[in-house]
């Protein structure tokens, strides 16, 4: 390797390494930031919180790794053409296409590692991840009641005093308010002297048991003069036992969309072969519903007793002949109604058995095209590290400023435009708006050529945006127009 390489590879690693640490502990500052519910106030030790932190943090990779190319690649270069280094190589003969031969080849093998990093590390750490919240609240169900304040499980809000015992699980001073069917308000309050959590390492429910405690409830009346009165059901217990679903808490995403998906756990062999499953099976739901629609009928239709009567046979034969008939005159009148009513039947269950079957069909393509989605973001992450160096080292070298300031305004521009471009594709892609490969490479595809476009301006000492090309037309104008008023 030439001394030369070895300065420019040298000052952009240095560059990238900083950048991307800064930005990486911001990106898991964001995730602290999501999950505080489940950290603070939970008494968990550091290590489960480190441990928790360790496992989510390579989710954040895809997005640190090409933004941290782009700043590095502007503030490498636009330290160059600042410091005119890019001056002194040119005057010895070397363009900015061979300064940036080195750096090609880092960052082609930097693709490769994101590539299997994204196919191999992340999938493991969603996995990981996702059953270290599980166990958390199964093995610690305390976890999920916090001391001293109301804590929201489900449709309940608890507040305890006092937790104690090995685990946390006794609880001294109980008292919760159930939200109402209408979900505003709270209609039934439960106070209890102590109570105890037990849960299962093979059941996603929390039980609470409560003791020594009162039942309260507001009785609902529609009567004004009733509803100033404040009636409400009271009663005492013993022991009372309330049931908690803890899947919410085990969701890895709060974006609604996204939840119970398992396909950022699977590498790209395992969706190749989920892929098949799923679209096999999506056929063949297709096949079996339109045979059950096709069956449903056959089957009415061979329930229907014959026509004896000889007048209905005789009108039969003589409608047959008429091409433009209506089907009603194959009836008797008293057979109208009847037929009208039954017809009227079947197409209403025909229509909810359509749209029950549109919404589980739909629920399946979307759940392919999640998978598809899953299977593209592996090749994507390694393209984009290509992109945002092609992007980023001629904007450098066109602005000729390096440092902290202006780099990170172009910088956060581009990655902003293009994340908002990756978001929008796979939003549709998931609603079958456009097809799966397009919504994962819609960003990188309208990039590109803005990508081609600089590193041909800048190879060619062009700037970012000609402004005498710009200017020129209103030059001219306004030469014309004073040698017209001289004349």
């Amino acid at each position: 390797m030439k001394i030369l390489d070895r300065y420019i590879l040298t000052s952009f690693l240095s560059t990238f390494a900083s950048v991307f640490v800064i930005l990486f502990f911001i990106f898991i500052l964001q995730g602290i930031w999501l999950f505080i519910a489940d950290l603070a106030g939970k008494d968990l030790d550091t290590f489960l919180i480190i441990k928790f932190l360790t496992f989510y943090s390579p989710k954040v990779v895809p997005l640190v790794l090409p933004l941290s190319v782009l700043l590095a690649s502007i503030m490498t270069f636009g330290n160059f053409a600042e410091n005119y280094e890019f001056a002194a190589m040119k005057s010895s003969g070397i363009s900015l296409r061979r300064a940036m031969h080195s750096l090609s080849l880092f960052i082609f093998g930097l693709s490769f590692v994101a590539f299997l990093f994204a196919n191999n590390i992340i999938p493991q750490a969603e996995y990981k991840f996702i059953n270290l919240r599980k166990s958390i609240v199964q093995q610690k169900p305390s976890m999920a009641i916090a001391e001293g304040q109301f804590s929201t499980v489900g449709s309940y809000t608890i507040k305890v005093a006092d937790k104690y015992g090995d685990n946390d699980n006794l609880l001294r001073d109980v008292t919760i308010h159930k939200l109402s069917n209408l979900g505003v308000g709270t209609n039934v309050v439960i106070k209890a002297n102590r109570g105890e959590l037990i849960s299962n390492e093979n059941s996603n429910f929390l039980q609470l048991i409560l003791y020594d405690g009162n039942y309260y409830e507001d009785v609902p009346v529609k009567n004004y003069t009733e509803k100033k009165k404040v009636p409400f059901a009271k009663s005492a217990f013993k022991k009372y036992i309330i049931n908690f679903d803890l899947t919410p808490l085990q969701k890895t995403d709060f974006d609604t969309e996204q939840i119970s998906n398992t396909n950022n756990m699977l590498n790209v062999g395992e969706l190749k072969y989920t892929l098949d499953s799923l679209k096999n099976n999506h056929k063949k739901d297709i096949v079996s519903y339109t045979e059950n629609i096709k069956q449903r009928y056959v089957t009415f239709y061979s329930h229907q007793k014959p026509i004896t009567n000889k007048d209905s046979i005789a009108k039969n034969e003589k409608v047959k002949k008429e091409t433009n008939a209506d089907l009603l005159n194959l009836l008797l009148p008293h057979q109208i109604n009847g037929v009208l009513d039954i017809a009227k039947a079947n197409v209403s269950n025909t229509k909810f058995s359509i749209e029950g079957s549109k919404f589980e069909l739909e629920s399946k393509a979307k759940n392919i095209n999640n998978h598809w989605l899953a299977l593209f973001d592996k090749f994507v992450i390694a393209y984009a590290c290509l992109l945002m160096f092609f992007i980023g080292a001629p904007i450098g070298a066109i602005i000729r400023k390096g440092g902290l300031g202006l780099p990170i305004v172009f910088a956060m521009v581009i990655f902003i435009v293009y994340h908002f471009i990756n978001v929008f594709g796979k939003k549709l892609a998931q609603e079958d708006g456009i097809t799966p490969f397009l919504g994962a490479w819609m960003s990188s595809i309208l990039l590109t050529p803005f990508a081609i476009l600089l590193t041909y301006r800048a190879t060619n000492d062009i700037g970012l945006v000609n402004m005498d090309a710009i200017l020129q037309p209103f030059f001219s104008l306004f030469k014309k127009r004073s040698s017209e008023q001289n004349s």
